[in-house]
């Protein structure tokens, strides 16, 4: 992929990925992403046979009122998959985004976010990729891709048939030991969860924070017995 000072943008020719001007409290993660591998992040990779949707969510750091912060929006209530779960924006790859192997990935990650909370993808610079997830409830191949707001843009809900809500958390709530837990599903599988902005963020996009906060040695100490149920809905 070619490497400029250029903001990424959706509007003609390729959009890129770029370090340079990045804020220093993002090296620790540009170490994550450069060194991470596959499994370090999750046990569920693509299948090797190529099967999967395509899809790409955008992992967007700012500089709020209280620091470094990540943008997250609320799914609706009513949709049929993963309904009122917070997450990255984000989708599947449109044929329009390009080659899945190249710039395609980037080009979703920047349209979705646009669709989905009004976000001006000029504003946003794009630093890295990490390694491709599978999600097998639902069958996606995710790539996650890492941004900085570079020139913060306002943003809140566009679709309220998709969306509920439009929300910034400050990384310091999401390191904050007393804000994290453990979840249990019903299933028996467990995973790590966040309790912020009234939200419980879990499931892929908190273990996507989880691995790369701890890669990134932001994380804190915190209590790992400190469990939340889930139902069989979740």
């Amino acid at each position: 992929m070619t490497r400029t000072s250029k903001a990424s943008n959706t509007q003609g020719g390729p959009v890129v990925l770029s370090k340079e001007g990045l804020p220093e409290w993002l090296d620790p993660v540009v170490r994550a992403v450069e060194t991470v591998q596959p499994l370090q992040l999750s046990r569920f990779l693509p299948p090797e046979n190529g099967a999967g949707r395509q899809s790409a969510v955008l992992i967007l750091f700012g500089e709020g009122e209280r620091g470094p912060e990540l943008l997250l929006m609320e799914r609706a209530s009513s949709l049929r998959s993963h309904a009122g779960q917070p997450s990255f924006p984000g989708g599947a790859l449109d044929p329009e985004d390009g080659d899945p192997k190249a710039d395609g990935p980037l080009r979703a990650a920047l349209r979705e976010a646009e669709e989905e909370t009004g976000l001006d993808p000029s504003g946003v610079q794009l630093f890295g990729v990490l390694p491709r997830l599978y999600i097998p409830v639902s069958g996606f191949v995710v790539t996650p891709v890492l941004g900085w707001w570079r020139e913060p843009s306002p943003v809140g809900v566009v679709d309220p048939n998709e969306t509920a809500r439009v929300f910034t958390v400050p990384v310091a709530d999401l390191t904050d030991p007393a804000n994290r837990a453990t979840t249990v599903h019903p299933s028996g599988h467990r995973g790590p969860a966040f309790l912020v902005e009234s939200a419980l963020v879990w499931g892929f996009t908190a273990g996507i924070i989880d691995r790369l906060f701890h890669y990134a040695g932001w994380e804190r100490p915190w209590d790992r017995d400190k469990q939340v149920p889930l139902d069989w809905r979740s």
